[in-house]
Parts: C-alpha cells; sequence; structure tokens
C-alpha cells in the first residue's frame, strides 16, 4: 500500500482512529475468505454513542447523513485495521462500500449520502480506495441510526 499507517493517514486527515466496536449480536465484525476481507455493516457510532440517529429527509439533511457515511467509513477503517493487526500495508485496496440510508419516502439523495464514506476511502487510501458500490434507501435501521456502510477489501497473499 503506501508507506504511511493507516493512523499516520487518519490524523493527517484529521480523524482519530477509534477502538473497534464489538458486534452486539452473534456475527463477526471481519471475516477473511482468501485475499478478500468482508466487514460487517458499521453504524455512526463514536465513543459509544449512536450518533446522527433519524431520517434523512425529515430529522436530518443530506450534510448530517454525509458525516453519518464518513463516521460509518472510519469504524470500517478501525475493523480492517484491527483484522490486519495494524499492518494495514496488507491492503491493497477498497473493493465495494454498501451503504443503507435510513430515509423519508421522498428522500432521493441517497448516492450523496454514500459519498460520505466513498470520499473518505478515496482520501485515505488514495487510488487503492476507488470501489463500486450500492446505496440503499430504508424505511429503519437499528437504533434508528441514520446510515450503515459495509465493505469488502482485497489484502495481499503475502
Amino acid at each position: 500500500m503506501m508507506g504511511a499507517s493507516l493512523e499516520q493517514r487518519l490524523r493527517e486527515a484529521g480523524i482519530e482512529l477509534p477502538p473497534p466496536v464489538t458486534p452486539g449480536a452473534n456475527f463477526s465484525a471481519t471475516k477473511r475468505v482468501g485475499n478478500l476481507l468482508y466487514v460487517s455493516g458499521q453504524v455512526p457510532v463514536s465513543g459509544g454513542v449512536d450518533r446522527y440517529v433519524g431520517k434523512l429527509g425529515t430529522d436530518l439533511s443530506l450534510e448530517d447523513g454525509q458525516a453519518a457515511a464518513k463516521l460509518c467509513a472510519v469504524n470500517i477503517l478501525t475493523q480492517v485495521n484491527q483484522a490486519v493487526g495494524g499492518d494495514f500495508d496488507q491492503v491493497v485496496g477498497c473493493v465495494r462500500l454498501g451503504g443503507f440510508v435510513n430515509a423519508a419516502p421522498e428522500f432521493k439523495d441517497h448516492p450523496k449520502v454514500l459519498n460520505g464514506a466513498s470520499d473518505l476511502m478515496i482520501a485515505i487510501l488514495g487510488d487503492a480506495g476507488r470501489h463500486t458500490r450500492a446505496a440503499v434507501g430504508c424505511n429503519s435501521l437499528p437504533r434508528n441510526v441514520a446510515v450503515e456502510v459495509d465493505a469488502i477489501f482485497e489484502l495481499s497473499t503475502r
């Protein structure tokens, strides 16, 4: 990957790497299959507190949604970092992001919300952060958070 550590790249972007959130049910935060690392959906939680709670288009603005998606992406990177034992050089790139937006029926900017996560991946990983993506609107998410994002990363085979 690049010479700088994940923590250094995040610090340069003004972001502190939080401790990983432990899943609250019977599933893993990450699972490696061959050279792919799957990251379970991450929600906008910080310091153990859900941030950006409510529906886009009624309770929250587009900008709130983008900030929520960015926080989800930070939490994804935290999970990846833990999965590779802090050796972020194992990360070849981000393959895919999938995003779910807790939205009012008339809300139409789901892709713009997910740009918060996509933009962070590219800012931190450069071209290796370019990925495929899905942005889906839904009528609810766990604990009424605004956004949930999952991911797939390619890892080196070393």
